[in-house]
């Protein structure tokens, strides 16, 4: 069974299809602001001023096409939020700069779901029935993810490379979800990899997250340990959007693991390692993408060295990448545009999450030119879906032999690894050959 359902426009969203929605968020949600970040003001949400169409094609007008996005612009999980919004917007005003895509600017509009279900699902009914946008990019999260992926599909709404490598994304029923990046079960099984083979590690321990996120994470290990016929010497969980993670060091430190596998956002994992480390418990430490890695060595500082991040997407200082390159000039290029947009500082710091935000955008960017002047949703979708390859500047993003949009949603297979070093900076490895940065 496909997931593509009839259209319901403004009042349908709001009302059947925002209680189902509701519902499948309320065990994990509280409450959190909705606040509008669109052009440069940010702003109390009030009710926007529905542009007139020039186009049959909801959010597609003479001179602009209109993308939404809900995603965590405050709250411990905003750095990853900030970071999908900056790319996105390089990619955008790249485009802009040189005319459009086929003579219509980009747009992007942005609210704050503060990485909480019941938040993302108003502001995607928001987007969807107000702001009349044309696609929804880069979300950020699973729970949040999971609540607003029914809104979308009941519009027939694009959603477009979401921040998570969550499983039930990458269901052949759907036909509106495009995913970029790796998912967290192919993450998780590069790290036990290198962990089992590179340094024939084998007691590893869990720290997840208890919501949807993390158990994906969670499952994903397992399975990955399940393979090897191993399991974990020891399991921890916290609660989503805080650092109340002692309880579960205790339960970690019991089962003396030589790695702990983490997954969960920057400010827990961060805090996390610390206190770790301050009482004497240093196994290998390894976290997945969401994590944020900017964010983390950040907040880690000194007490950072050693840690690795899996990436899944290149290495955000390699110049001599042709995607990186083209990214760290269209984001210094924002830079300067600072004053028109908010969260965007005049000497952006390149990173791993704008990177993927960036390739977000850029992927966008491809649907829209396959259709020409006739933008229409579906030859979006099927431009992006429909593909065999899309090359992005060298990083290729697959979606199968182009025989159906829905054999495979997901673009990219690649999982990197990294290091944080004594700067406090990462480094790409090839093995791990040696936790010694």
């Amino acid at each position: 069974m496909r997931l593509r359902l009839p259209s319901r426009r403004r009042v349908g969203i709001s009302t059947a299809v925002l209680t189902v929605a509701l519902s499948v968020a309320a065990a994990a949600c509280s409450g959190s602001s909705t606040d509008s970040i669109g052009g440069g003001d940010f702003a109390a949400p009030a009710a926007p001023t529905v542009p007139q169409r020039d186009s049959t094609e909801t959010g597609v007008h003479g001179d602009r096409v209109v993308f939404g996005q809900s995603a965590a612009l405050s709250g411990p999980a905003a750095e990853l939020g900030v970071g999908m919004r900056l790319g996105i917007l390089a990619a955008f005003e790249e485009a802009n700069r040189a005319g459009g895509i086929n003579g219509r600017l980009l747009e992007l509009r942005s609210l704050d779901d503060s990485y909480e279900p019941e938040a993302a699902i108003a502001n995607t009914a928001e987007l969807i029935d107000s702001d009349e946008v044309f696609a929804l990019i880069g979300a950020v999260g699973t729970p949040t993810s999971r609540s607003a992926t029914p809104v979308a599909a009941a519009a027939d709404i694009p959603y477009v490379a979401p921040f998570t490598g969550a499983g039930f994304l990458r269901n052949d029923d759907w036909t509106n979800i495009v995913n970029l990046r790796a998912s967290y079960a192919q993450e998780t099984e590069e790290m036990v990899e290198r962990l089992t083979v590179d340094l024939g590690i084998e007691r590893i321990a869990v720290l997840f997250q208890d919501d949807s996120f993390g158990r994906a994470g969670y499952f994903g290990a397992l399975a990955a340990l399940e393979r090897r016929g191993m399991e974990p010497v020891a399991i921890g969980f916290y609660p989503r959007n805080t650092t109340a993670i002692k309880t579960a060091l205790l339960d970690l430190k019991a089962g003396n693991p030589e790695a702990v596998i983490m997954v969960g956002a920057y400010e827990p994992v961060g805090t996390f390692i610390s206190w770790s480390r301050n009482t004497g418990f240093d196994p290998v430490f390894i976290t997945l993408s969401f994590v944020g890695a900017n964010a983390l060595a950040n907040q880690l500082g000194a007490v950072g060295e050693g840690v690795l991040v899996t990436q899944v997407v290149p290495f955000p200082f390699d110049d001599s990448t042709p995607v990186v390159a083209a990214y760290r000039a269209a984001l210094d290029h924002l830079g300067t545009m600072h004053a028109d947009f908010d969260h965007v500082d005049p000497d952006p710091v390149p990173g791993f999450v704008s990177l993927e935000g960036y390739i977000a955008g850029r992927l966008a960017i491809a649907g829209l030119e396959q259709c020409g002047a006739s933008v229409t949703r579906q030859c979006f979708l099927d431009s992006i879906l429909g593909a065999d390859e899309l090359d992005v500047d060298g990083f290729v993003l697959n979606f199968g032999d182009g025989a159906s949009i829905t054999e495979d949603n997901q673009g990219s297979d690649a999982v990197f690894v990294t290091q944080i070093g004594s700067d406090a900076a990462y480094r790409p490895l090839d093995t791990l050959t040696s936790t010694d940065p």
